[in-house]
C-alpha cells in the first residue's frame, strides 16, 4: 500500500494582517481622540495656535492637577481670568506645584501674539516646572 502525501494538494493557509492592523489603528485613535478632549481649559478670550486635523470640540472641560496660565494678545498674564505680574505667576506656579506632586502647568498663549513674547514666558515657566509646563495648541 503506498501512501500519498495528501498536503501536497492543498492550498497554504494565509493569514491577512492588514484587517487587523486596520482595527488596532482606529481603536488607538479612538483613545487618543477622547484622551485630548478631557485637556481643555477656556481661558478669557485668548485664541490659541492651531493645527489642522481633528481635535477636541469642548473646550470647557476642567482638568484635575492643571494651572493655566493665559497669555493674551495685549501680552498680559492671566490666571483665573485675573490680571497678574511675572512675579506673581512665578510664585503660584511654584506653591501650586509644591502642593500638588502630580501637577502640571500649561500655557495658553494667544496665536497673534509674536513668538518671542511665548517663548520669554514659557522659559521662565520651565525653570520654575521643568518637564511639568507644556504649551497649548488647538486643533481645527
Amino acid at each position: 500500500m503506498h501512501f500519498r502525501n495528501k498536503s501536497k494538494n492543498l492550498p497554504i493557509p494565509e493569514v491577512n494582517l492588514i484587517p487587523l492592523m486596520d482595527v488596532m489603528m482606529s481603536v488607538l485613535t479612538f483613545f487618543i481622540i477622547t484622551s485630548m478632549s478631557y485637556t481643555g481649559q477656556r481661558l478669557g478670550d485668548i485664541n490659541l495656535p492651531g493645527l489642522p486635523g481633528t481635535g477636541t470640540t469642548n473646550p470647557e472641560t476642567n482638568t484635575q492637577n492643571t494651572l493655566v496660565i493665559g497669555l493674551n494678545r495685549q501680552g498680559k498674564i492671566l490666571l483665573k481670568n485675573q490680571v497678574m505680574t511675572p512675579n506673581q505667576v512665578s510664585e503660584k506656579i511654584q506653591s501650586y506645584l509644591d502642593q500638588n506632586q502630580n501637577a502640571t502647568v500649561v500655557l495658553k498663549a494667544d496665536r497673534e501674539l509674536p513668538y518671542e513674547d511665548v517663548q520669554n514666558l514659557l522659559k521662565e515657566m520651565t525653570e520654575i516646572g521643568g518637564d511639568r509646563v507644556s504649551l497649548a495648541i488647538e486643533r481645527r
